[in-house]
Parts: C-alpha cells; sequence; structure tokens
C-alpha cells in the first residue's frame, strides 16, 4: 500500500484515470481539472508544478487519489481511511497540505493529523434530478455568452471568484475558453445582462455547472434560478449523463435555489486550511 506521485498527466491518468470513470459523479473535478492539464498543459492554472498523487491499496487497486494545482487546494477524492497517514507522511512537511478539499470524513482525519488546521469552507455536492425550471420565470430570457461580452464576463468571473474564496488568476482563460465553446450561458433581461451560469466540459459523460453568479444589483430577483435552469437544460441537450453542482453550505439561498429547480444532495466537502 502506497502513494506515488508525479506531475506528469498522462502518467497519472494511465494509474488513476479508469477508476476515476467508473465513480464520475463523485471525482467530477478530478475529471474536468486532469482534463484541463491535457488540453492546456502542465501550467495552465499557474506557475507552480501539478502534484499528482494515487493511493494503491492492498489488492494493488486504486484508492484514493490527489490532484493538487497551484495555486489552488489539494483536491482528494475517494481516498481510503488508511491513506491519510502515509500522505502526511509523505507531503505534511512541505506547502502541498496548506490547503485541502476532502470529503468530511477524510477532512476530519487529516485535521487530527496536521497542526494549525482549520476549516475555512464547507461544500455540498448536487446532482439533478428532474429539471424544474422556476415558474413563474423572472423577465428575461437566457442566451450564450459571445466575445463581446468578455469585459463584463471577466468582472463577474472575479466577481464570484472573491466570493467564493478562490484565486482570480484563472479569470481571463476561463472566459476565453467558455466563449469559444459556448458553454457560459447569459440571463438577460430588456437586453441587460443580469446573471451567469458556466459549464464544465463532458468528461466521462459529467457536466458540472460552474460560476453561478448574480451580481449585487440584481440579486433577488429569481435571475439566478433561471439561468442555473437554462445551463443545466443544455447541459443535458448537448448528452450529459450526470449533471452536477456545488453549493457552499454557508449560504442558505443558493442551496435552496438548487433544491427548488431539481438538485439533490450527493455529499459534502471540506477546505482545510494551516495557519494563517
Amino acid at each position: 500500500m502506497t502513494w506515488t506521485f508525479t506531475d506528469d498527466v498522462d502518467v497519472f491518468l494511465a494509474a488513476a484515470g479508469p477508476s476515476l470513470g467508473a465513480r464520475p459523479v463523485e471525482h467530477t473535478v478530478v475529471l474536468s481539472v486532469t482534463e484541463r492539464l491535457r488540453r492546456s498543459g502542465a501550467h495552465t492554472y499557474g506557475d507552480g508544478d501539478p502534484v499528482l498523487g494515487w493511493w494503491r491499496g492492498a489488492d494493488g487497486t486504486v484508492a484514493g487519489t490527489l490532484v493538487r494545482t497551484p495555486p489552488h487546494a489539494a483536491l482528494l477524492t475517494a481516498v481510503a481511511p488508511e491513506a491519510v497517514g502515509p500522505l502526511v507522511e509523505a507531503l505534511g512537511a512541505g506547502p502541498d497540505l496548506d490547503e485541502v478539499n476532502a470529503d468530511r470524513d477524510i477532512a476530519a482525519l487529516l485535521a487530527a493529523r496536521l497542526p494549525g488546521c482549520r476549516t475555512v469552507q464547507e461544500q455540498r455536492l448536487y446532482r439533478l434530478g428532474t429539471l424544474r425550471p422556476p415558474s413563474p420565470a423572472p423577465e428575461g430570457r437566457a442566451r450564450a455568452a459571445t466575445r463581446a461580452d468578455r469585459g463584463l464576463l471577466v468582472a463577474w468571473v472575479r466577481g464570484f471568484a472573491d466570493a467564493t474564496g478562490q484565486s482570480t488568476s484563472s479569470a481571463e482563460w476561463l472566459v476565453d475558453e467558455g466563449t469559444e465553446r459556448g458553454s457560459l450561458t447569459l440571463w438577460e433581461n430588456g437586453g441587460t445582462p443580469v446573471a451567469l451560469a458556466g459549464r464544465t466540459r463532458l468528461p466521462a459523460g459529467t457536466v458540472r455547472v460552474t460560476l453561478v453568479y448574480t451580481p449585487p444589483d440584481f440579486r433577488d430577483r429569481g435571475y439566478g434560478a433561471a439561468v442555473t435552469a437554462a445551463s443545466s437544460r443544455v447541459a443535458l441537450a448537448e448528452g450529459a449523463a450526470e449533471v452536477l453542482l456545488f453549493a457552499d453550505l454557508a449560504n442558505p439561498t443558493s442551496n435552496g435555489v438548487y433544491l427548488r429547480i431539481g438538485y439533490e444532495p450527493v455529499a459534502d466537502r471540506v477546505r482545510l486550511r494551516r495557519g494563517t
């Protein structure tokens, strides 16, 4: 039983890819992150080299992965409890476990082993059951964002990142890539954009709705629910077997919106940070 680490996404996927693809809902973020690394290169998220690891259990099968793309938190998925101790021994003295995103049980084990850990965010993963668009719908309509919207989109993606405690370093890339493949949806009212939702690519039949953002001046009017439902509908039309999204558990409004339009809870995740 051992952890193996690499900075080569192809090596990582050769070892861990089958286990990731067998459980695509649980591994939705790892699948989309490694797809981006494969398409855009090792430094697509930042200057630091990625850290990609997998744990093999006693039977030799992969039973857990770690993906860290600096400056983002290390992402742990499907990690066996017995793998936590060896992981801390291997990486605990360096920066790779300074910030970690893990399921609730594994996060608790990590927090007990890493001095100075504190919880900075709790998220819930949702999957779409039966889509129920808001009724009555708010005024306006959905449309695909275009390059003409770039300045607005970059500002809104940065606003989303600030609101959710994420890095803004990929804002321009997310906008340019998203408009190129038509994965950014705007809700507009009277010709004025009022809300945004994005979608990931379709790895292993799953799509994740991301970047759901309504600027403060347009909130509490149903626009967020409408644009999320519209983006979800497009994902289904494009062939997604599962449509997923994450919500910050500290935001009861967004969680309530997702439940009302047909999303169902799957699992909770915790983001830990060491130090100040």
